[in-house]
């Protein structure tokens, strides 16, 4: 599912998925960011700093194991005032996994999500987002009872580090509307696209009247 914005087929096909926020309704200009693979060290801090900065808010897919290795960088993102969700415990494909060890590996990832809480949290939401975007339908029947599954109107492209930088910017400013959700990585191998890419977003659509808000 390597699309840059993702196409109107997909949604209509997989309509039990969160693909957007669009609302006609809505008067307020609003975006969605979201970022998968934390927390690691000098990236995610680098975003939770960058947010900050321009007072965003968004939504973090963490991985289970991060959780255990860094439980402080992610105890900052709820004290900075962001929203967490599930993204599996080592990062699993779907589509190449056994249905029930995906299940159990969601599992590993929630339990280190909620061990590692702080009292002045707020309560966890039950968010997932499948590794890659890659997901069965059984395990989307499954996983739908008890989660939000939330994928993205638009893949940055931040985690190619043949993608130019500036490029990576324009395309991501040029898809973006009301009610867009967006993914970018806090991971290593975005790291040289996002430190780019992540506060120029902002100043943009923040200079534009937008306002940045989590699921």
């Amino acid at each position: 599912m390597n699309f840059f914005k993702t196409p109107a087929v997909l949604k209509y096909v997989y309509p039990n998925l969160l693909w957007d926020k669009k609302d006609k309704q809505e008067q307020e200009q609003r975006i969605y960011l979201t970022f998968d693979d934390g927390p690691v060290p000098g990236v995610t801090d680098f975003v939770l700093e960058t947010l900050k900065s321009y007072q965003a808010k968004a939504t973090f897919f963490c991985v289970g194991e991060n959780v255990d290795r860094y439980p402080a960088l992610y105890q900052q993102i709820f004290r900075e005032g962001h929203v967490v969700g599930n993204h599996t415990h080592h990062h699993l494909n779907g589509w190449e996994s056994k249905d029930q060890d995906y299940f159990n590996d969601i599992n590993l990832c929630e339990n280190s999500l909620r061990r590692h809480l702080i009292r002045e949290t707020p309560s966890l939401k039950k968010l997932f987002r499948p590794p890659h975007g890659k997901i069965k339908k059984s395990q989307i029947h499954f996983l739908k009872h008890e989660y939000t599954i939330v994928m993205w109107d638009i893949l940055s492209g931040d985690f190619d580090a043949d993608f130019n930088e500036e490029k990576c910017l324009r395309k991501c400013i040029s898809h973006s509307t009301n009610g867009t959700i967006i993914i970018f990585h806090d991971s290593y191998k975005a790291e040289k696209n996002l430190r780019y890419v992540l506060p120029r977003y902002l100043d943009h659509f923040v200079s534009a009247g937008f306002h940045f808000e989590v699921l």
